[in-house]
C-alpha cells in the first residue's frame, strides 16, 4: 500500500485537483495526507490584516470536514499569505514542504500543474519539485501534478504551459464523495458557470472520462516515476 502526500496552494485545492483519486485510493487501502500551504481568503480584502481571523478559522474547518469524507488521515497547514507566495522566500515554502515528506515519509505526492494561472500554485508546485529532488534517501518515487479548476484553464496564451495529462484515474465510482466534500466549502463553492461549480465539476470529470472511454475521470501530468 502507498502513502500519499496532496501539496495544495489553498483549501479547496486538494478536492477540486484529486479528491475523486484519493478517495479512490483510500478506499483500496493507501494511506493519504494533505499540506495547504496557504490560509486562503485574505487577497479578498483590501489588506490581509483586515480579513477576521475567525473567517480563516471557519474555512479550516471546512477543510478538516472535507478530509474526513474523502478519507484524508490528516490535513495540515501552514496558513502562508493567500494569493501572495511570491512575497515569501521561496527557500520557506520549499522547508514547509521538507518538513511534512521528512514526517510523513510519502510514496507518492500530488500537486498542482506547474504553470497555473495563479502564482501560489506555481510556487507551491516549483517548492515541491526542489523539496524532493531525486537523492539517495527521499522516499517519493511518484510525482503528479492536478489540474485545479479556476487557474489552470484560465493561463489564456500559454500554448507551451498547457496541462496535457498523460495519467487518467476512473472516479466514477467515488465522484458523489468529491461533490460531497467539495460541499463542505461554503465560502469556496459557486454557482454554475463558475468552475468551481458542482456542475461545473461533473463536465471536467466527463470530459477527461470520455477521452480515455470512462464515465468519469481525474487526470494527471506524470512528472517523474521511480520503479
Amino acid at each position: 500500500m502507498s502513502v500519499i502526500l496532496v501539496v495544495a496552494a489553498h483549501p479547496d485545492d486538494e478536492i477540486l485537483g484529486v479528491g475523486g483519486t484519493i478517495a479512490r485510493r483510500v478506499r483500496q487501502g493507501d494511506t493519504a495526507f494533505a499540506l495547504i500551504l496557504g490560509e486562503g481568503q485574505t487577497s479578498r480584502g483590501e489588506k490581509r490584516d483586515l480579513i477576521d481571523k475567525e473567517t480563516i478559522r471557519e474555512l479550516h474547518r471546512d477543510s478538516e470536514s472535507a478530509s474526513k469524507i474523502i478519507g484524508y488521515k490528516n490535513i495540515y497547514f501552514s496558513d502562508l499569505p493567500d494569493n501572495r507566495f511570491d512575497s515569501v522566500d521561496l527557500l520557506d515554502i520549499i522547508k514547509q514542504v521538507e518538513k511534512y515528506v521528512n514526517e510523513i515519509q510519502p510514496d507518492i505526492i500530488y500537486t498542482h500543474h506547474a504553470h497555473d494561472l495563479n502564482i501560489d500554485h506555481r510556487r507551491t508546485c516549483e517548492a515541491v519539485l526542489t523539496a524532493t529532488r531525486p537523492i539517495a534517501g527521499n522516499p517519493v518515487k511518484e510525482i503528479y501534478e492536478f489540474e485545479t479548476v479556476s487557474s489552470t484553464e484560465w493561463n489564456f496564451g500559454n500554448k507551451e504551459g498547457c496541462f496535457f495529462p498523460n495519467v487518467f484515474i476512473d472516479v466514477e465510482n467515488v465522484f458523489h464523495i468529491k461533490c460531497d466534500a467539495m460541499r463542505q466549502y461554503k465560502s469556496e463553492l459557486c454557482e454554475f458557470p463558475h468552475p468551481r461549480s458542482l456542475k461545473m465539476l461533473e463536465y471536467a470529470a466527463k470530459r477527461w472520462g470520455g477521452i480515455v472511454g470512462k464515465n468519469y475521470a481525474e487526470a494527471f501530468e506524470l512528472v517523474r516515476k521511480v520503479e
